[in-house]
């Protein structure tokens, strides 16, 4: 998706390196959570090459000492409030993104609202999740993010998806190839990406591993010509394809 999300592809990780966060909170009890979170789950399967250990590097209490932090810790993700003092997430996230523009922001927040989560994605955000996120599915969205894919809430997705939708015209209009191309299993992965859920809970719906989501992911986004499974949320939504399942 294009909305101002910034996906660039980054270089093979390097395991020897932990994945720098850098949490932004004005609530001390809410950065300490997040560091437990952080720590606690961040086991590192010996199969996964994606698993990264993950070092958080910095806390900050608002926006102003949130750049300044992400300017000189230049660390690889950045989970960062919307609703501080003397300086909000959206214009925090435009900042960091000019000044540590290797960093990857994910907007962390209570607020899924439209007039939130559009201006947010704009100033440059990676990733936009919702506070009710379990532990382990923050550390997943943390690795995923830093590896350049982009991470939306299923709530925030589903906002995003209607109001492309809303402005896309009647389906079919835009599509680029058929998707009578996919395989049945590969329909099924699109319409459960299209509900909101990620590659672990397809992959325990399903009862296939999680390599083998990230495969039949891989080769959806080749077939119908995308780029990431945003793009194929909105493809399957256009198109009428979206399944009723929810996570």
């Amino acid at each position: 998706m294009s909305t101002g999300i910034s996906g660039s592809p980054m270089a093979p990780p390097d395991r020897a390196q932990p994945i720098k966060v850098l949490i932004v909170d004005d609530h001390a009890v809410v950065r300490q959570g997040l560091r437990t979170f952080l720590e606690l789950h961040d086991d590192v399967p010996s199969d996964d090459p994606s698993a990264l250990p993950i070092e958080v590097v910095g806390e900050a209490a608002n926006g102003v000492e949130a750049v300044d932090l992400a300017r000189r810790l230049q660390p690889d993700v950045v989970l960062l409030d919307l609703v501080m003092p003397e300086m909000d997430g959206v214009r925090a996230t435009s900042e960091i993104v000019r000044s540590s523009p290797r960093s990857r922001v994910i907007i962390l927040t209570s607020f899924g609202d439209d007039d939130k989560v559009f201006p947010a994605i704009r100033a440059g955000a990676q990733g936009y999740l919702l506070k009710d996120i379990a532990p382990a599915d923050l550390v997943r969205a943390v690795r995923a993010a830093y590896l350049g894919e982009v991470q939306l809430h299923p709530k925030v997705a589903k906002t995003l998806m209607s109001a492309v939708a809303a402005t896309a015209g009647p389906p079919g209009e835009h599509t680029p190839v058929s998707h009578e191309e996919l395989t049945p299993r590969e329909l099924k992965v699109l319409q459960l990406i299209a509900a909101g859920l990620g590659n672990h809970d397809i992959a325990q719906k399903l009862v296939i591993s999680e390599k083998t989501v990230k495969t039949h992911v891989s080769n959806i986004l080749s077939k119908l010509h995308l780029t990431d499974r945003t793009q194929a949320a909105i493809y399957a939504l256009r198109e009428g394809l979206a399944s009723e399942e929810k996570r």
